[in-house]
Formats: structure tokens, C-alpha cells, sequence
């Protein structure tokens, strides 16, 4: 038996596999072109190790290893194969062959592989675009990009570990995210992030877990993975359609066939409903987008789910437009947690209104400040707000500055374990009502009473509570000018030193 793939080894290959599309186009449209082959690579690859079972089991009848082929995850038709588009990479219509293999792999999983209007997840890719170059350079391009995935053999017995490909296709999006710089956030969360988020809201056995504005999925399943057994269930929507594909294809490779993932405006058109109410779940997370503009204020009034009963946003930031879609989907123990940027936390008007409901609702338990430059296409500082639908008797909040807690990147910063343990014990801590009102950590976490945000006007910016101003050192005025005195005299014998060695240049 060949030697097993472990993950470094297919990160590696896929990685190189971008070296294709380098130069030629933007991170931002390549990733899709990368991540597709990989998910193409993997179905027929595990649809090659079934048929050569079933082929065994039934001593090489036809007939009986397809009908039994035809009970597993995915159909592939011969022509949809890697394989069979590996063996005419050398095609001059190779663009269009692969085109017609999606398309009709598409057909062929319908159900798994098409949203509820019937649009395929590879709907928005081709493979025999112009962009990727004239017609030779292109189909050079790809006979590459298929010698490149040929390498790997992704069938199960061959695979190092249970998750090698969901875990390979993280690394991909997060390396596509750190490259496609401003154009990340719309399909990538950081990793600690959605780590540190996922343990906020940690759910248990048997909840309904959603995110509304999922992007490529990754916040989703580490909420899912949270739960610590597969005794839960995923639901999803997405506004940008390639980005729903690239959830969708997410979800299959960790292994979430069961998963819901719609293709629509959230705000404007929410598809996760049961009859003609929005469906109820116990966890909600969600990075959304921050302060949107033209969110969809114009149907906010008379919204026929009633989401916006506590006051409608401003038109130009929908933040609090995404946080009362997440409030009103959360079940009567729900719990939800949400990335924001800090203006959410102070800005007055119609939102200060929303704010102040929200808090006289006692639905609001934490706000956590979180350190600048964590986020791809943004160096802003964001807070995460934690709301509990069963608060009980407890109308205190609590607040954290993890500001400071941080490890410096290259490119972004990056919370490092502790700091999330951090967050996360401290939250736990308060969660539980162990924690009185006041101080908790002197320059990192304080428990507000509702009535000092009453005072505050219902303001959350994070300084009014927890206080981390530094005195600067006391200048010693003295020891200074004695410093200042010292150097001039230094200076003075050096300038001499210099005259003499110029004049003896001169001599």
C-alpha cells in the first residue's frame, strides 16, 4: 500500500497549483478556479476507491457496482471526472470540456449541488474564459493546473487523518484572504476569531446553529465543532454567489452533507424560514459586513418578519439592520454573538434607540474589544457583542478590553490561544454569575450595572468601563539636563578629533 498523504503535503500541492493563475488574474477570482479542481479532485477520487470496492465485493459485476454506486454521496459521470479531463488535458477545447463537466456534475447531484431556484454552485466559474489568457496561454494554463492536482490521490485510505481536505480548503481561503487583501472580508473570518466566537456561543448537543451572512462557511463549522459530538445542525445564507459556492463545497468536504446553505440577500430576502416565519435557532454568529451601505432600509419599514420593531437603522450602516435580523431568529434561550466595529457600540441616533431597547430588553451579556489589524481589507479595531435571550435576573454586562492581547503579524495581527482563553474564561465566569458588579480585572474587564449605562446614555465604548489609561513615566528634569550637559561635552571632543584629522589630511 502506497505511503499516506499527510496535510502539509496537499497544502504544499495546492498551494503550487496557484502558481497557474499568479499574475494572470486577482486572488479574489483565482480561488475559485483552485478550490473547485480540489473539490472536483476529491468526489472522483472517492468515487474511484468505491467503484473499485463495489468491483471486488460483486466480482467485477457492472451492473450491480453501479447500482450500488448510485447510493452514495455523489454521482460522477465518467465525462464529470477528473480523470477523464486529466487524460485530455492536451484538448485544445479543454476549457470547454471541464465547463461541460461541472455543468453536467451539476445535473447529475442536483439536489446536493443547486440552490432552491435551481442555480448550480459552479454557475458562476469559467473554465474558457478570456481572462485566463489567449486561447494557447489558457489551455496551457490549464493542462497545468490538472498536471498539478494529478499528484494528489485524495481517496479516503489514502488520507492521513479524518479532515485533511475540509482542513486544506481553510488553508486555501485563508491564504486567499491574506492575498486578496481588501476584498477578503466578504468570504473569510480569521481563524481565532471564529474560534473565539465559537466558544462565546458554544452549543449543545442537538442546536440549531446558523450564520447569516456565512461567506465561505468557516465561522459556521467551528461553531458546529464547538459542540464537541455531530449532534447538531448547520444553516447558512450567503449574498455573493460565488461565495455560496464556495460554502456549499465547504460544507461537503468537512464532511456537513446535511448542511443549509442559501443564496440570498439576508436583510432583503431571508431563505432560512419555516412556513412563512423565520426559522429559530439556538446559536447565531455572523461577521457581517461592516456598516453597509444601502442595506435595505427601504423595505425595513413594513418588514413582513417585524425584525426591525425596535427602530429601523440609518439607511447608510446596516450594522444594527444584521443584529436585529440575528435577535429576532434566536429561540427564547437562544444565544447569538456578532463581530462589529466600535461605532456600533456609540453612535446615537436612530441606532442609539435600537441600542437602548436592546439593553432595556436585557438581551445584551458582553462586549468584548477586540485588537486592531485582525480582520483582511480592514486594519479597525472590532468588538464582538455576545446577546442571551436567557439572561434570567441578570442585568449586568460585561465588558473586556483585550485590545492589547495580541500577537504582531507581517500582514494582520493575530490573537494567540491565551488571549482567547482569556476572553473565554472570563465571559464563562461572568456567564455563571460568578462575577459582582465592578472590577474584575483591573485594565482588561469590568461588570457594568444597567443602571451606569443609563447613566452613560445606553453608550457601550468600551473606555467608560474599563479603564486602561497609563500615567507616562515622571520626567526627571535634573538628570536630563545632566544627560544633555554630558552629551554636548561628548560632542565637542569628537568634533576636535574630526579638525585634527582633517588637518592632518590637509598636511
Amino acid at each position: 500500500m502506497s505511503k499516506k498523504i499527510n496535510q502539509k503535503e496537499i497544502n504544499q500541492i495546492v498551494w503550487k497549483a496557484c502558481d497557474t493563475f499568479r499574475g494572470i488574474i486577482d486572488p479574489s477570482q483565482y480561488k475559485d478556479y483552485i478550490l473547485t479542481m480540489l473539490f472536483l479532485k476529491y468526489i472522483s477520487d472517492v468515487n474511484k476507491e468505491k467503484r473499485a470496492e463495489y468491483m471486488q465485493k460483486y466480482n467485477s459485476d457492472e451492473s450491480r457496482t453501479e447500482r450500488a454506486l448510485k447510493m452514495e454521496r455523489f454521482q460522477v459521470p465518467t465525462h464529470c471526472s477528473f480523470d477523464h479531463l486529466f487524460e485530455n488535458r492536451n484538448e485544445g477545447n479543454i476549457g470547454e470540456l471541464i465547463n461541460i463537466a461541472l455543468a453536467d456534475l451539476e445535473e447529475a447531484n442536483r439536489e446536493k449541488l443547486s440552490s432552491e431556484d435551481g442555480s448550480g454552485i459552479f454557475r458562476n466559474i469559467d473554465f474558457n474564459s478570456s481572462n485566463l489568457g489567449d486561447v494557447k496561454d489558457k489551455n496551457t494554463r490549464l493542462k497545468n493546473l490538472l498536471g498539478d492536482f494529478a499528484e494528489l490521490d485524495l481517496s479516503p485510505s489514502h488520507l492521513e487523518g479524518e479532515d485533511v481536505i475540509g482542513n486544506a480548503y481553510e488553508y486555501l481561503i485563508a491564504n486567499f484572504a491574506d492575498n486578496a487583501g481588501k476584498k477578503a472580508g466578504e468570504f473569510f473570518t480569521p481563524s481565532e476569531v471564529s474560534t473565539l466566537l465559537a466558544k462565546l456561543t458554544k452549543s449543545k448537543p442537538g442546536a440549531r446553529i446558523c450564520d447569516p451572512t456565512c461567506g465561505s462557511g468557516s465561522l459556521l463549522i467551528k461553531a458546529g465543532r464547538e459542540v464537541g459530538s455531530n449532534n447538531f445542525s448547520l444553516y447558512g445564507q450567503e449574498a455573493n454567489g460565488s461565495t455560496w459556492a464556495l460554502a456549499v463545497m465547504n460544507m461537503f468536504l468537512h464532511g456537513f452533507d446535511n448542511a443549509t446553505i442559501r443564496w440570498g440577500d439576508t436583510i432583503r430576502n431571508p431563505k432560512l424560514k419555516e412556513g412563512d416565519q423565520l426559522m429559530k435557532f439556538d446559536t447565531v454568529v455572523a461577521n457581517p459586513p461592516f456598516s453597509l451601505d444601502k442595506w435595505g432600509a427601504d423595505i425595513a419599514v413594513g418588514d413582513v418578519y417585524n425584525r426591525f420593531w425596535r427602530g429601523v437603522p440609518s439607511k447608510s450602516k446596516g450594522d444594527w439592520a444584521f443584529i436585529s435580523h440575528m435577535i429576532e431568529t434566536l429561540n427564547e434561550t437562544g444565544k447569538a454573538g456578532v463581530v462589529v466595529p466600535h461605532g456600533v457600540l456609540f453612535r446615537g441616533s436612530s441606532e442609539g434607540k435600537i441600542r437602548e431597547k436592546t439593553i432595556e430588553d436585557n438581551l445584551l451579556e458582553a462586549v468584548i474589544g477586540l485588537p486592531s489589524n485582525l480582520f483582511f481589507g480592514t486594519g479597525i479595531p472590532a468588538a464582538i457583542l455576545v446577546f442571551n435571550k436567557d439572561k434570567g435576573k441578570n442585568t449586568d454586562i460585561l465588558f473586556i478590553d483585550s485590545s492589547k492581547h495580541f500577537e504582531s503579524g507581517k500582514n494582520q495581527n493575530k490573537l494567540r490561544d491565551t488571549d482567547i482563553a482569556k476572553i473565554v474564561a472570563t465571559y464563562d465566569q461572568f456567564h455563571k454569575g460568578k462575577l459582582p458588579s465592578g472590577i474584575v480585572q483591573e485594565k482588561y474587564s469590568y461588570v457594568a450595572t444597567v443602571e451606569e449605562l443609563v447613566e452613560n446614555d445606553f453608550n457601550l465604548n468600551i473606555p467608560r468601563y474599563v479603564d486602561t489609561f497609563e500615567e507616562e513615566a515622571t520626567i526627571d528634569i535634573k538628570a536630563v539636563q545632566q544627560e544633555i550637559a554630558k552629551l554636548e561635552v561628548e560632542l565637542q571632543e569628537v568634533q576636535q578629533q574630526m579638525n585634527k584629522y582633517l588637518q592632518e589630511l590637509i598636511d
